[in-house]
């Protein structure tokens, strides 16, 4: 991995490091807030509180299930070689953007250049999945042509 990719590559693994922390963080507070909750006289009010963090408790267990997920989803793609076909892992350049097939992370600015990091099963990652130098596609009513791949 070299250049733009590997500096791709980074972004992403920071960006789902920094997930895995909040949603440990947050179920870790979660719990503790659970654990020192005491019943009061208020039964009721007792008892929505508990639901509402057993709640709060299992979205940040899907969190972090789903960060685990990309992480290692993410830490396969180090080792990609060079494709002739969009493949996970790939590096896209089309004629309106670049896009970083690996995880969903949103658009992300390496060296003043934005690059869109998608997931191969997003909308537009899946029109991209197998196509090859110069072909095109169409998405939200915009036509993209395939420079190069990476």
């Amino acid at each position: 991995m070299e250049g733009l990719k590997a500096k791709l590559y980074q972004a992403c693994m920071n960006f789902i490091l920094q997930r895995i922390n909040t949603a440990e963080t947050a179920l870790q507070q979660a719990q503790e807030a659970s654990n020192d909750d005491t019943k009061s006289s208020a039964g009721d009010k007792f008892e929505t509180t508990r639901e509402m963090m057993q709640q709060d408790i299992a979205r940040n267990k899907s969190l972090l299930l789903d960060a685990n997920q990309n992480l290692s989803l993410l830490s396969a793609l180090e080792e990609v070689i060079h494709s002739d076909v969009v493949k996970n892992g790939s590096l896209v350049y089309t004629s309106n953007g670049i896009f970083y097939i690996s995880i969903s992370a949103g658009q992300l600015k390496i060296d003043n250049q934005p690059v869109f990091a998608i997931s191969a099963v997003s909308p537009i990652g899946q029109l991209l999945m197998g196509k090859k130098e110069g072909e095109s596609f169409s998405f939200n009513q915009n036509q993209y042509t395939i420079k190069m791949i990476d």
